[in-house]
């Protein structure tokens, strides 16, 4: 590991323990949309995610953070991010994003979905739709050599052409690595050409965040809830994902971003799996 101008550029073995870690939040996440359903509270997804994350020899990466209480945050209908797990119950029709992130040996993965509670209404299938596509257009336009906000402006580029929704400005992607939270910021709009050069080594996590109405927003008196000011709901959708020679590798996606990738016409570049 060494650091490039602020960034910290990881090596080949020090990427493989961030996969571990990402593998560890993914299976976390798709046991969480499984248990979601009219009924359970967040408290108890909460729980689900912490036995698993410890039964997977990772430790939680947000419970204890800044004095955070849960090991996943679980945010719904209005809430955009950062929603404390407790005893609010789900109902149907609800959207509920929950963000995920394990430590192994170290070393963090960083992920989130937005999952429909039972019957949801259209729009709001529409919004998780186009919140995760918007992501995946971000990993596409990612190449070594290139820049920082190649990212950012595919991103919005996808948003714009498909919706009006609101794209949460206040909240943005990040660097990762032996930490959750570092330089450099990812965000979910600009343009193309700017900032850090895309390196190997590099491990970013992106997280567009929309809204169905204006992007405005609040932080409740918690301190951590942020909900939009309007009252519309939001989708959150993330990944942490790092640059080979080959192209892309999606490390807290279970098929390492394969799939999706390839419907965009993506090099798939995994250094395993």
């Amino acid at each position: 590991m060494f650091k490039e101008r602020g960034i910290e550029i990881k090596s080949r073995e020090q990427i493989l323990s961030m996969r571990a870690a990402g593998l560890v939040v993914g299976r976390t996440l798709e046991l969480l949309r499984a248990e979601v359903r009219p009924g359970i509270t967040t408290g108890e997804l909460d729980a689900i995610a912490e036995d698993h994350i410890r039964s997977s020899g990772a430790t939680p990466s947000f419970k204890g953070y800044h004095g955070f209480t849960g090991s996943i945050c679980a945010s719904v209908n209005e809430e955009i991010v950062h929603g404390i797990p407790g005893d609010r119950v789900l109902a149907e029709g609800d959207l509920i994003s929950i963000d995920c992130g394990a430590i192994v040996d170290g070393w963090h993965g960083d992920a989130a979905i937005t999952v429909p509670v039972g019957e949801v209404a259209p729009e709001l299938l529409e919004l998780a739709k186009v919140c995760e596509e918007s992501m995946w257009h971000g990993f596409a336009a990612a190449r070594l050599g290139g820049r920082l906000t190649d990212i950012s402006a595919a991103v919005e580029r996808h948003v714009r052409a498909n919706s009006s929704y609101g794209i949460v400005e206040d909240f943005v992607g990040h660097g990762i690595g032996s930490a959750m939270h570092q330089p450099p910021n990812v965000p979910n709009y600009g343009k193309a050409g700017k900032g850090p050069k895309l390196i190997e080594g590099l491990a970013l996590a992106v997280e567009p965040m929309l809204t169905l109405g204006e992007q405005n927003n609040h932080t409740l008196e918690d301190d951590w809830t942020v909900v939009t000011d309007d009252g519309t709901a939001a989708a959150h959708t993330e990944h942490t994902f790092t640059l080979t020679p080959q192209g892309p590798w999606v490390l807290t996606a279970l098929d390492g971003g394969e799939a999706r990738l390839k419907e965009l016409g993506v090099t798939f570049g995994p250094l395993a799996d």
